[in-house]
């Protein structure tokens, strides 16, 4: 597919007018053709104007059609074909066979969220007939539906150029949940966003949609972004990014003279807890396990376990000598963008600097452009709970290593944690009680809570939560991957005493779509 440089607009492709972006070959420099000219206001209004027109009729398809239209988009981004993988790889400097489980990763879920709206049980249909004799007031019928909210913005994360991106799971969802959809590209990999883009209007088309049902935008820096998230058509927003440019995001959401919801994953350093028993076990074991999961994409996931915090001791050491060991090891990756890979140095500046830090060891140097040199640092658990700036984010393959004297001081450090993704539990039976004692705190901090893995590697699935109390998320009661991302997107209507020709489809009498209904607090068979 030639790539155009444009804005994808409902059905037709424009040329922006404005700054431009272009994407850059963070492993070797080039700037790579096209380039993108970024949207002006004229072409945020045909887009949020084009959404909304789609709107009352998209959210109005049956179930049976809209699944068609995830799955179609889903055979159109497969038929892209080597093209999508050269692209990103070029874009990214991730490898081949990344993108490729990541293209099968997005084809997935669109698939899973098919799955979803044929089975109806997110419109949670609950009915309570009419009691006209009831005393001593009668009871009208009632029905209650789940509808989507309206045009949906998605902004486009840079680590995750086809998952989190312009099919990815906030769209996928909100697609599902009857929202039409607006992209802000992400500036780090326009050509991979034109190529699915182009993808999905395809798919509109193919099953004769309204076209407003999806729409690409470019733009630099956060005009186009802002805009977009101001406009009072747009009902809500998706993000995934850094803490500064979410929480931007989020002030506009707020500040509307209709406010709406934005779900920002945002930061996240996911703590690991090695517990002793565990620790005098396999200690060696788990460090050189620990630096795989720190080192996986150069340290560029949401889920990267950016904190240790262990009880002192031999069990300890032997797990920091065998990270070190595997440090040596690990190989310097090339980072997705010259701007990530200078603010992943100027963190690890700001953390080896700290006085309370010790550095452990760190990888080897990368020969490439923006190559990530992993890292190792230590502090006592004193130094860490005097400095809230120990917990900030960096954005790549290094972590620290809080020290505790016992098992109170670590409860004391977990529980002055922000919100998180993940907390993960080393543990061997032994250290059940330990165990026991930290779970309620991490319920309390993070959305996945694991035991004996690292969170590194996200399942797709019904029972999936990647999200957490904030700063990890702006909402800690949604997700933003698994089947229950589609519930951000809704909200209830009740229907009272509506004849049943007025009613919608998943609510007439005759229950048409076979659903699983509530009536009159009973389940259907």
């Amino acid at each position: 597919m030639q790539l155009t440089g444009e804005l994808l607009i409902g059905q037709h492709a424009i040329k922006g007018t404005r700054d431009p972006v272009q994407a850059i070959n963070p492993a070797t420099g080039e700037k790579l053709e096209p380039v993108y000219n970024g949207g002006s206001s004229n072409e945020v209004e045909q887009a949020c104007a084009l959404a909304w027109q789609a709107f009352d009729q998209y959210r109005e398809t049956s179930l049976e059609d809209r699944a068609v239209f995830l799955e179609t988009v889903a055979e159109e981004i497969e038929a892209i074909g080597d093209a999508l993988v050269e692209r990103a790889v070029a874009e990214t400097g991730l490898a081949e066979g990344r993108i490729q489980g990541e293209r099968g990763r997005t084809c997935g879920q669109l698939r899973l969220f098919a799955r979803v709206v044929r089975d109806g049980g997110w419109l949670d249909v609950r009915v309570d007939p009419a009691m006209p004799d009831r005393q001593p007031m009668p009871r009208g019928d009632l029905r209650q539906r789940h509808i989507g909210l309206g045009p949906v913005v998605v902004f486009g994360a840079s680590n995750f150029p086809l998952a989190f991106s312009v099919a990815g799971g906030d769209t996928a969802s909100a697609l599902a949940a009857g929202c039409p959809v607006i992209v802000k590209a992400h500036g780090a990999h326009p050509g991979t966003s034109e190529l699915v883009g182009r993808a999905i209007q395809k798919a509109v088309s193919r099953c004769g949609l309204p076209e407003g049902v999806f729409s690409l935008l470019y733009g630099s820096g956060r005009d186009v972004g802002t805009a977009l998230v101001s406009d009072k058509r747009i009902k809500a927003a998706g993000f995934t990014g850094s803490r500064n440019g979410g929480m931007a995001l989020w002030k506009v959401a707020q500040s509307r003279d209709e406010p709406i919801p934005f779900y920002a994953e945002m930061s996240s350093i996911n703590p690991v807890f090695p517990l002793p028993e565990a620790l005098r076990a396999r200690g060696r074991d788990m460090g050189k396990a620990f630096v795989g999961s720190l080192n996986m994409g150069a340290g560029q996931f949401c889920t990267n376990p950016g904190l240790v915090i262990a009880i002192k001791g031999e069990a300890l050491e032997t797990f920091k000598q065998a990270a070190i060991d595997a440090l040596a090891d690990a190989n310097a990756q090339t980072m997705l963008t010259p701007g990530i890979s200078d603010a992943y140095r100027e963190g690890v500046e700001r953390l080896s600097g700290h006085n309370g830090v010790t550095e452990l060891g760190r990888g080897p140097v990368g020969e490439g452009m923006n190559a990530c040199q992993a890292g190792l640092y230590t502090a006592s658990a004193q130094t860490f709970l005097a400095d809230t700036a120990l917990q900030d984010e960096v954005f790549g393959a290094t972590s620290l290593i809080v020290e505790c004297v016992d098992s109170d001081e670590l409860a004391a450090v977990a529980e002055h944690l922000e919100g998180q993704l993940t907390a993960t539990l080393q543990m061997d039976d032994a250290d059940l009680e330990s165990a026991r004692a930290l779970v309620p705190i991490l319920e309390r901090k993070a959305g996945r809570i694991l035991v004996n893995g690292w969170p590194t590697g996200v399942e797709v699935c019904d029972a999936m939560v990647h999200g957490g109390p904030f700063p990890a998320t702006s909402d800690g009661r949604t997700t933003s991957v698994g089947t229950a991302a589609i519930k951000r997107f809704l909200r209830p209507v009740c229907y009272q005493s509506l004849p049943d020709a007025l009613l919608p489809e998943a609510l007439r009498e005759a229950n048409p779509y076979q659903l699983n209904r509530l009536v009159d607090g009973k389940r259907e068979d």
